[in-house]
C-alpha cells in the first residue's frame, strides 16, 4: 500500500490502467466535472455520479455528453 494519497489525476490514471482504457484528458475531466456540477446543482447531489455513469453506458465522449446535459437543462428551465 502506498504511503501517500494519490492526486485525482494519478488515481484516475491507475483506474484507467485497471480498466484497460486511456486516462482521461484534462479537457475530458473538465467536461465531466461541468456535467456533474450541472446535475448536482439542478437536482439532488446524487444525480451527478449517476449522470456520469449513464454517459458511460451511452458511450458518449464527455464533450458531447456535456452538450446534451446543457441542452436538457436549458429545455427543462424554459
Amino acid at each position: 500500500m502506498a504511503d501517500t494519497t494519490p492526486t485525482a489525476h494519478e488515481w484516475l490514471e491507475g483506474l484507467a490502467g485497471e480498466l484497460g482504457l486511456p486516462a482521461p484528458t484534462a479537457s475530458e475531466i473538465e467536461d465531466l466535472l461541468n456535467l456533474a456540477g450541472i446535475a448536482a446543482h439542478s437536482s439532488e447531489r446524487i444525480a451527478a455520479p449517476i449522470a456520469c455513469w449513464m454517459i458511460g453506458v451511452a458511450e458518449l465522449p464527455p464533450d458531447q455528453a456535456l452538450a446534451i446535459v446543457e441542452k436538457y437543462e436549458n429545455r427543462r428551465n424554459t
